[in-house]
């Protein structure tokens, strides 16, 4: 019985663990997303420094992919904030409903 407290401190940091790793892949991919979203400006100025000229589209797919790659880390961290919510909150119920007295009757 005096384990129960370790148990659930245990549960509730894996939980955050959990939540913390999912906000860490969600930024990786919405740096990611500015990263591609920035390309296209990247080509230009080093085949400007390089003294070539380059034709660079104007009317790429480089900001539509990092425009949908930061939504996918927002909608990744919205995710992951709602599972850690739910999962608290099962957990503060699995040890409320653990602690009360069995009925006799």
């Amino acid at each position: 019985m005096d384990n129960q407290p370790v148990k659930k401190t245990n549960d509730h940091l894996a939980n955050e663990r959990t939540f913390l790793a999912w906000v860490r892949t969600a930024i990786g991919i919405m740096g990611f997303g500015f990263v591609v979203v920035k390309f296209s400006l990247f080509v230009k100025q080093v085949s400007i420094m390089l003294g070539r000229e380059t034709v660079v589209q104007q009317r790429g797919y480089s900001s539509a992919i990092g425009i949908v790659l930061v939504a996918i880390g927002a909608l990744i961290s919205l995710l992951a904030f709602l599972n850690y919510k739910r999962s608290a909150r099962k957990l503060t119920l699995t040890v409320t409903a653990a602690r009360r007295p069995l009925s006799r009757g």
